[in-house]
């Protein structure tokens, strides 16, 4: 027990644990914390800026708002089941995807996740940079590499030092979100704004979709942050916990981003992060604003960075056997992301909101299919019944491919070929649909029924309770134990 508690006391600021099982002693989260990390996480300009797409690409501001919510609570609701696997397994949220894929073919879907965490990364670095530059009166791109050497030494830091951030990024989020509302409604006609409707099903599905997909995009490592909570967490609390700081502070960032687009007269896209400080004024107020948008990017970009670097080292030990990652190995691991990410950006700096759109719906077509499997297996198939040290091992009880689950992910994403529409591609029913992309619907709903049928029929043996690895402390008392036992 004293042990127990030494270990649970002593939390170093750099985090020692990469993709490794979060023994019962280190398990120092709090329910709180995955509120507040998710709430700072969404309170940010991209978000902003999401949901000012409505409005820009055509929507009217009342069902913008209504299609917003929507999107927000389906996928929020997504994003919240993954995380509530955190405390349950102890392990980053792609580890588990092995039960579905087999220890080498989940690699598969993980690779897509990593240029999905790039592209986000890109994309946040370029409006950081943009109010970097702004604070301090220097161009973009070097507003961009000012921004990439702090993503680079938060992501280094781990995870302590990202929940820290996500709190203080959540109150300065509330307080120039709160003065930004201010200020919007002063110069705004709101009422006028709502009136004006004009339904159209392409630009009210094109709201959800933009909001389902924010949220949705979370799913591939939320858990990576709820898995430091102890295991006896509530499942419940834990999904409220993270859905409701995901959702309240999307909602409230793209209902910001949709009144701000429609009452820019056209003079939002280009220029989002100087029309959203110009909200709030000029001086040091705007000083201010800049800093709190560089800020509030910081933590969800470490979450990307983050994820990237957690999915590079789960892909690399599922082909290796077990990976015991150093803290070199992990610099120039977050180096060669964040490098990528900055690269990225400076390239694609000038094109921002066009591709930026269309990165966020084509994605999904590749990682709605993963989603739907592994929420399948891991609440109606297997039942949180997983075999957490057979994850390391091709040889064991899940194999190193999964045909089954590889099967249904390659099919889902396959299926939406004919509903994308997006620059890169459009299929071939999306004028049928007029104009909407209803992808990501198709890639939850179809590869989770298939998923479900076939793999009530040919899964696996799966275990009679949940199996996890055996900690130090539980061995270490063992011997007491049996001495108690025999004096009796």
């Amino acid at each position: 027990m004293a042990v127990s508690s030494t270990r649970a006391s002593s939390k170093p600021l750099i985090e020692k644990r990469s993709i490794d099982y979060i023994p019962e002693a280190e398990r120092h989260g709090r329910l709180l914390s995955q509120f507040t990390l998710w709430m700072g996480a969404n309170l940010q300009i991209t978000a902003i800026v999401t949901g000012a797409l409505a409005v820009v690409l055509g929507g009217d501001v009342f069902w913008s708002l209504i299609g917003l919510l929507i999107g927000q609570l389906l996928g929020g609701g997504v994003m919240a089941l993954h995380a509530a696997q955190g405390p349950k397994l102890g392990l980053p949220q792609m580890i588990s995807s092995r039960v579905q894929f087999g220890v080498y073919g989940a690699a598969i879907p993980i690779v897509l996740v990593c240029l999905m965490y790039l592209g986000f990364t890109a994309t946040g670095t370029v409006l950081s940079g943009q109010a970097l530059g702004q604070l301090f009166g220097v161009s973009d791109s070097v507003g961009i590499l000012i921004f990439a050497s702090v993503i680079v030494l938060v992501t280094v830091l781990g995870y302590r030092v990202i929940h820290f951030i996500g709190r203080v990024a959540s109150i300065i989020g509330v307080i120039a979100f709160v003065y930004l509302f201010a200020r919007l409604m002063s110069q705004t006609d709101v009422g006028a704004l709502l009136q004006i409707r004009h339904f159209s099903w392409s630009s009210f599905l094109l709201a959800v979709s933009l909001a389902a997909s924010w949220q949705i995009a979370f799913g591939p490592y939320v858990a990576d942050y709820s898995r430091y909570l102890p295991s006896k967490t509530s499942s419940v609390k834990t999904f409220f916990a993270a859905g409701a700081g995901s959702v309240i502070g999307a909602q409230v960032a793209m209902i910001l981003g949709v009144f701000a687009a429609a009452s820019a007269n056209g003079q939002f896209a280009g220029h989002e992060v100087a029309y959203i400080v110009g909200l709030g004024g000029t001086g040091a107020t705007a000083a201010l604003l800049y800093f709190s948008i560089a800020f509030g990017k910081v933590t969800i970009s470490t979450l990307n960075s983050y994820g990237s670097f957690m999915c590079i080292a789960t892909i690399i030990s599922g082909f290796r056997g077990h990976l015991n990652v150093t803290r070199l190995q992990r610099l120039v691991f977050v180096l060669v992301i964040v490098g990528a990410a900055t690269l990225i950006a400076l390239l694609g700096q000038h094109s921002f909101l066009g591709a930026f759109k269309s990165f966020i719906l084509f994605l999904l077509a590749f990682f709605t299919p993963w989603s739907a499997i592994n929420l399948v297996d891991y609440y109606c198939i297997t039942r949180e019944r997983y075999d957490v040290p057979a994850l390391a091992d091709p040889n064991g009880r899940y194999g190193r491919w999964n045909a089954l689950g590889i099967s249904v992910y390659v099919l889902g994403v396959l299926v939406q070929l004919p509903f994308i529409a997006t620059k890169f591609y459009t299929g071939p029913l999306v004028e049928a649909m007029g104009g909407v992309d209803i992808s990501w619907i198709i890639g939850l709903v179809v590869p989770a029924g298939l998923y479900y049928v076939a793999a009530r029929k040919w899964h696996s043996a799966v275990p009679d309770q949940l199996i996890l690895p055996v900690e130090q402390d539980a061995v270490d008392a063992q011997p007491s134990r049996a001495g108690r036992l025999q004096a009796a």
